[in-house]
């Protein structure tokens, strides 16, 4: 799969609830992984194949966030789904910060000044 980011993207890792309705239109939800976000958009990890352009809302402990379906493409443990938020919607990185949240580029910068990794 090409790699269409046009923001900068964050590795994370956190549980959220996210909501949807099915073809007939029935409220479903389920406990999804997230895996990556970025001001625009996020990468979760399901056990269920989505169709592209299903509307979803992810809920956080202070909101949610609603967005679209742009991608499901399963890889070996599972599907990965690209969610664009919808709107006007951003990630609100003062009010939800997944558990785990790691800037890649802070790693490729100690990687090439030979920094050694510092546990917290």
């Amino acid at each position: 799969m090409t790699d269409r980011r046009t923001v900068k993207r964050l590795l994370c890792a956190d549980l959220v609830d996210v909501c949807w309705r099915d073809e007939a239109g029935r409220q479903k939800s389920e406990v999804m992984v997230l895996e990556d976000i970025s001001l625009s958009g996020v990468c979760l990890q399901s056990e269920r194949n989505h169709t592209q352009g299903t509307e979803v809302v992810i809920q956080y402990s202070e909101g949610t966030l609603p967005g679209v379906v742009r991608y499901c493409v399963y890889q070996e443990i599972g599907y990965f789904l690209g969610v664009e938020f919808t709107g006007d919607c951003q990630w609100p990185s003062d009010r939800f910060q997944p558990k785990h949240l790691l800037d890649p580029e802070i790693l490729l910068k100690r990687a090439t000044h030979g920094d050694k990794f510092k546990p917290a």
